[in-house]
């Protein structure tokens, strides 16, 4: 009787290993699902992406544009890359990747360049200055910080996402106000230039994971995008 048991439960343990190691493996091989902005997804991840599939190669990565990915929903991403200051979203785990920078940033093909370099920052107070809708503190923000008075500011044209303000300012459609790691590759290729530099934020770029799910390819993907975000600094 005792030599049965032992065989019964033997075989059993040997079936719940065989079934977890079944498990991981199809995890392992499953798509790594990443939720980021649109902006994020079309200007910074897109342009890395074949850089990121050599380097981390068992990475399946499957991108899902979503402008809040770390809002609540029913299906969760298995990570969220935004750009967010603390408190954290409650029932995320936040990886930090690297502060976030921001400055004004405009074409040289632009009509008014000339007027801009030789009057300095001061200039900007008689620009008709381009924005985007969701992130309606980044002029103020940043003319305070350079002492510029922020009643003295002047709105243009407004845009909904930051990637279609971006777009208007390398055609050449006036000044923006960009993060620093957005808009690098456009400087480096001389599409824009940043005559002013860049201002460190209250915020950082976050790879976010929901608390109870437990994945080592997330590690692998914040320490890349901490060395590809250290990069543009």
């Amino acid at each position: 009787m005792g030599e049965q048991l032992h065989d019964h439960v033997s075989n059993a343990f040997e079936q719940l290993r065989d079934g977890w190691a079944e498990l991981q493996r199809e995890r392992r091989d499953a798509p790594y699902v990443l939720g980021c902005a649109g902006s994020l997804l079309a200007r910074w991840v897109i342009p890395r992406l074949e850089r990121l599939e050599r380097d981390l190669p068992m990475l399946r990565l499957h991108l899902s544009p979503e402008e809040d990915p770390l809002a609540p929903r029913h299906a969760e991403p298995d990570a969220a890359l935004a750009v967010a200051a603390p408190p954290w979203p409650a029932g995320w785990y936040v990886h930090v990747l690297a502060p976030e920078h921001i400055g004004p940033v405009v074409s040289p093909r632009y009509a008014g360049l000339a007027r801009l370099t030789e009057r300095g920052v001061s200039a900007l107070s008689d620009e008709a200055l381009l924005f985007t809708h969701s992130r309606p503190q980044a002029w103020p923000t940043w003319a305070r910080a350079n002492g510029i008075a922020i009643e003295s500011l002047h709105y243009g044209q407004g845009f909904a996402h930051l990637f279609y303000l971006l777009e208007a300012a390398v055609a050449g459609l006036g000044v923006a106000i960009a993060p620093m790691q957005l808009v690098q590759d456009d400087i480096d290729a001389g599409r824009l230039l940043a005559p002013w530099g860049f201002l460190q934020t209250d915020a950082s770029w976050i790879l976010a994971t929901p608390r109870r799910r437990s994945d080592s390819r997330v590690d692998a993907l914040a320490e890349w995008m901490r060395h590809e975000l250290a990069g543009s600094v």
